[in-house]
């Protein structure tokens, strides 16, 4: 059986994968990434961030705690999109959100990265036959089911 160790070193190269996924999507297959998709790149680094440092910090529970946290808030932001997607006319596009995350440091300093530029109600083309969200929130399932099993097992 693995240690939690090495379930959060997992957890962390997947996190950073999906990131760079969501990169591949944006800039090979001109799919702009919206408010909602920027949020939930930054979960995404939360729980690959957290659990990197949970796996060799010697703090499991307390890292895996916020990395739980990064996927939660990362389910409900997919399913906030999700919910934005079935519901046109209900926009998030150009409004208070994407100014305030586009000043963000992070997006002035890496705005390839971090800059929303996309519509969130646009409907972009499905991958294996998911949405973008729709992959999102099955990541983040999995991710927080992960967190959850190395909280509640013993340490290792």
């Amino acid at each position: 059986m693995p240690t939690s160790r090495t379930i959060l070193l997992v957890t962390a190269i997947v996190s950073f994968a999906l990131v760079g996924a969501a990169l591949y999507l944006q800039h090979a297959k001109d799919m702009l990434p919206c408010p909602l998709c920027i949020i939930q790149r930054y979960l995404f680094l939360g729980v690959g961030i957290f659990s990197l440092i949970g796996a060799f910090a010697g703090k499991v529970r307390v890292l895996a705690g916020l990395a739980l946290l990064s996927a939660l808030g990362g389910l409900g932001t997919a399913g906030k999109h999700l919910y934005v997607i079935a519901h046109p006319g209900f926009s998030c596009g150009i409004d208070p959100m994407t100014t305030v995350l586009n000043k963000i440091p992070t997006a002035t300093l890496l705005p390839s990265v971090f800059q929303a530029d996309g519509l969130c109600e646009a409907v972009q083309d499905t991958v294996l036959g998911l949405s973008v969200p729709q992959w999102s929130a099955l990541w983040f399932v999995l991710l927080a089911l992960v967190l959850v099993s190395v909280l509640l097992r013993r340490a290792r």
